[in-house]
């Protein structure tokens, strides 16, 4: 779920592998379903396993509960998201889950990009627009705006790529 959401509001602008430290064989339907209810399809994603070198290649690194599964490298910036595990839960129980990684993952993208959190909306399909505004209202100047920041990983033990 986390990274679709990436995906989905930062578009090509910041760079989404997703892998856990112990991935499941299928993504949770119930999170295919909870996302797909905020238009977000994740259902064509696989799960994949972490490895080294995809963690060496990251800038920011997001765990979510793999502990010492998880490689650490100095000069890597690390943020371990506590949530609550959507395995086996239905997605009544996911959309929570589902909502409180959206909220984490426009926080994340306010600080790579402008060091604030960006006002996005929930919903909404496409290229995200040129014009970028900070949750004070003020617009990003285009030259302080990046055009691609490399490697975001995102890393569970439940593996958000289990989830997207």
């Amino acid at each position: 779920m986390a990274a679709g959401w990436l995906r989905e509001l930062a578009g090509d602008r910041i760079e989404v592998p997703s892998a856990g430290s112990a991935p499941a064989d299928s993504i949770n339907p119930a999170a295919v379903e909870a996302m797909a209810e905020v238009g977000i399809e994740i259902c064509h994603q696989k799960p994949k396993i972490l490895t080294p070198d995809s963690v060496q290649a990251s800038d920011v690194v997001i765990t979510m509960g793999c502990g010492d599964a998880c490689p650490y490298y100095p000069g890597k910036r690390y943020e371990d998201w506590k949530l609550e595990d959507p395995a086996g839960k239905g997605v009544a129980e996911v959309r929570s889950v589902r909502d409180e990684i959206r909220t984490r993952i426009k926080e994340l993208i306010g600080s790579l990009l402008s060091r604030e959190p960006l006002d996005i909306p929930i919903q909404g399909r496409g290229k995200p627009s040129a014009r970028v505004t900070r949750a004070s209202g003020d617009t990003i100047p285009k030259e302080q705006m990046p055009t691609r920041l490399e490697h975001l990983l995102t890393a569970t033990r439940w593996c958000p790529s289990r989830f997207g």
